[in-house]
């Protein structure tokens, strides 16, 4: 017997082996979090919620009413009958404790609550509130469910919570606005339990997907035969495909081994309990069932491989369990509740007992049949958690620690309050080289509520380009700018909002040698116009003349038409050409459908003549014509005449937009300097707080203008008597 007694001692099985493995790592996760508090500073020391105050609570928080009683009763029951007929699925989360330590049921602590604010009314706007304004908390250990479970009103007091704070919170705010959210517990990664974005590409970045499209099919096409080959050579060449394929997924797997920054197997993948929300569609024109995230705000689709199992779900009004096979995750999961073989519900909304079995074996007592006849249909009370509130200003500052930072493969992402900074800064997203993050590439800052309507701004940290982008309503119609530097001709592009412009220009460039201007429906059809310049005068430049004074020397001028269908193509222009030092007018006209070379005109300056303003002289020798015509007025002579007068009077014209441009561009980089040198922040009509800060900062600086511009008089008035004295008593001597 004693050896017997041995061999089953020294025998396990491979489930304990598995418990032993699993215990021995959380050891070492109990050694490691142990080192990290002891490495981290004393500034920020863990929050101790044994020490918050509950003395101010409601009566509520401490006590259950009689309906909370039963309530919990008939948990309990639920809690015994599924405990019994499913005993190797893990305890459900069902009436913990909250921050008094009185037990309550969890579909009470959801309380349905609309904020009045514009962003709360949409899934979005609530879920990133929720991710930004509380602090995370990993739960005290990753393989089972918090013990309590503390209000929403309390987990906003203190702004930290733990994942399942997090999505009571959550659900809360939806539920009020209209969606048919959901609490879940149930498991995932342990990238997403522990907010790692590490190795996530950063939403910002995402690009939308690309809709092919699609070609219309032609069944009368032509199919051309295709060239033969040989089948043997064919078989060969995939052979030597596939062992190149073999040796590079060799390579590519040694290389994987040997990267350190790759994450390594998670010992308790399956296994870590975490909370989120589930949206059903339907309430709100949700299309399509999905899950969110409350560390993060994500939208993730129900397919999501991050998300690895279901225990439960619960709303303000009922609680479910998954009776569904978790091992693919929940990509095969139905989220249909009311299929009692896939979710079995505690409260029967109907006056039929529960769907749980209730035949027990015979070991059985009499007491465990009595109560699987309990009939399951009970009014749930209403929420025992006071009701939630966020002033205005909580909901504009939702950072605890002033700024959020969040990193993700090659890229960090910060994020401020409004009015944080002076800048109106927001939001700066950074992008990297590397994945350690040293060597920028490219720098993305979003702004609001400033004056000069910049809210972006784009620098690239290889070329130093920035670009500027603008709300509508800008003084100077801005869109965009994009600059090295604002000082002039140093290389700028601006886009304006060009149906907010007369002339329908969208868009210019320029840089000290050229110009280029395009343009939206205008009624002479013009799209686009490119300027030449010459080098200004040397001597002038040595001067110090300013540039207004110098102004460049235009070399060509380029004019590009669409095509005008109410004209004859012979008479529409497509292009136009002024050579303004060499005094030659180009003309490019259009095609018809079946011409192959366009028209041309070109004008030329007569050689050893000179140039008089208002004279035009006109002869067959300073006109080149290409003319495949059929009209004989284009073969006149006078109508060559009136052309070109018409074409020298728009050349006069021409020349004065194109200095009209150079002064507007100097005066966009004036405006925006002075921008840029003192910002300022408006302050939107409805924010009470705001513009009572900022009438007590102008009564300041009305009252220190006057306290100066008096000191300034007394000191003027001083002097004034003290000449006066000096006159009098020089006059008296004089006398």
């Amino acid at each position: 017997m004693e050896a017997l007694e041995e061999t089953e001692e020294v025998e396990k099985t491979p489930e304990d082996e598995i418990s032993s493995n699993i215990s021995d790592f959380l050891d070492d996760l109990e050694t490691d979090a142990a080192e990290k508090k002891a490495s981290v500073s004393d500034d920020e020391p863990d929050f101790d919620w044994s020490s918050i105050d509950t003395s101010l609570l409601p009566s509520s928080y401490k006590t259950n009413s009689q309906q909370e009683k039963e309530l919990l009763q008939l948990a309990d029951h639920f809690f015994q009958q599924y405990a019994h007929l499913c005993p190797d699925r893990k305890p459900l989360f069902i009436y913990p404790v909250n921050e008094c330590g009185v037990q309550k049921f969890v579909s009470t602590t959801v309380r349905p609550t609309l904020l009045p604010f514009p962003d709360m009314y949409y899934w979005s706007g609530c879920a990133s509130f929720v991710c930004d304004y509380l602090i995370m908390e990993p739960l005290k250990c990753p393989l089972t469910p918090p013990s309590s479970l503390y209000s929403p009103t309390t987990i906003l007091k203190y702004q930290r919570g733990n994942c399942f704070d997090f999505t009571v919170l959550l659900c809360s705010l939806l539920i009020g606005a209209g969606y048919d959210a959901y609490c879940v517990h149930g498991y995932a990664t342990l990238e997403m339990c522990s907010l790692d974005q590490t190795q996530e590409l950063c939403p910002l970045l995402r690009k939308p997907p690309e809709v092919p499209e699609e070609e219309d099919p032609n069944k009368y096409r032509i199919k051309y035969p295709l060239e033969p080959q040989s089948k043997f050579l064919l078989q060969q060449q995939a052979k030597k495909e596939e062992e190149t394929e073999s040796a590079e997924k060799e390579e590519s797997e040694e290389e994987v081994l040997m990267e350190v920054g790759k994450p390594k197997r998670d010992p308790l993948h399956g296994l870590r309990v975490h909370a989120w929300v589930l949206v059903l569609s339907g309430k709100r024109k949700v299309p399509e069932t999905f899950f969110i995230n409350p560390f993060t705000g994500n939208h993730h689709s129900t397919m999501d491989e991050c998300f690895l199992g279901i225990e439960s779900i619960w709303n303000h009004r009922n609680y479910w369990v998954n009776m569904q096979d978790c091992r693919k995750g929940c990509k095969d999961l139905s989220f249909d509740l009311s299929d009692s073989f896939c979710w079995e519900i505690m409260l029967s909304e109907s006056n039929e007992p529960s769907q749980l079995p209730t035949e027990s074996p015979k070991e059985d007592t009499d007491d465990m049949q009595e109560k699987g006849e309990i009939d399951m249909s009970f009014e749930m009370p209403l929420s025992w958690v006071a009701q939630i509130r966020v002033s205005c200003t909580e909901y504009e500052n939702p950072f605890s620690q002033g700024k959020k930072v969040i990193l993700y493969d090659k890229a960090k992402l910060e994020k401020w309050a409004a009015y944080a900074n002076r800048d109106g800064l927001v939001e700066r997203l950074t992008v990297y080289a590397d994945s350690d993050r040293t060597e920028e590439l490219e720098v993305k800052e979003w702004f609001k509520h400033r004056e000069d309507l910049l809210y972006m701004r784009e620098v690239n940290k290889q070329t130093q380009l920035i670009t500027d982008h603008f709300s509508p309503g800008h003084p100077l119609l801005l869109k965009a700018h994009s600059y090295t530097s604002l000082e002039p001709e140093t290389g700028h592009t601006v886009e304006f909002y060009h149906m907010a412009r007369v002339d329908g220009l969208c868009k210019r460039f320029e840089n000290a040698t050229e110009m280029t201007e395009y343009f939206v429906g205008r009624e002479d059809f013009l799209h686009m116009r490119h300027i030449e310049f010459g080098e200004r005068d040397k001597k002038t430049e040595k001067a110090g003349i300013a540039a207004d004074a110098n102004p460049r020397p235009i070399v060509q001028i380029k004019e590009y038409f669409h095509r005008n269908p109410e004209k004859p193509a012979d008479e529409d222009i497509e292009e136009r050409i002024f050579m303004v030092i060499d005094d030659i007018i180009q003309l490019t006209y259009h095609l018809e459908l079946h011409d192959t070379i366009a028209s041309k005109v070109v004008f030329c300056r007569v050689i050893g003549r000179e140039k008089r303003e208002d004279e035009i002289f006109l002869s067959r020798e300073n006109t080149v014509k290409y003319q495949p015509w059929s009209s004989e007025k284009h073969k006149n002579m006078l109508h060559l005449y009136n052309l070109l007068w018409e074409l020298r009077a728009e050349q006069k014209e021409l020349k004065q937009q194109v200095r009209d441009s150079e002064a507007e561009m100097l005066n966009i980089l004036m405006v925006r300097e002075g921008e840029e040198a003192s910002i300022k922040l408006t302050v939107p009509m409805f924010n009470i707080a705001k513009r009572g800060q900022r009438c007590e900062a102008m009564v300041l600086e009305e009252e220190q203008k006057s306290s100066h511009s008096s000191l300034e008089n007394k000191s003027q008035r001083i002097g004034r008597e003290d000449e006066s004295l000096a006159h009098h008593t020089a006059t008296n001597s004089t006398l």
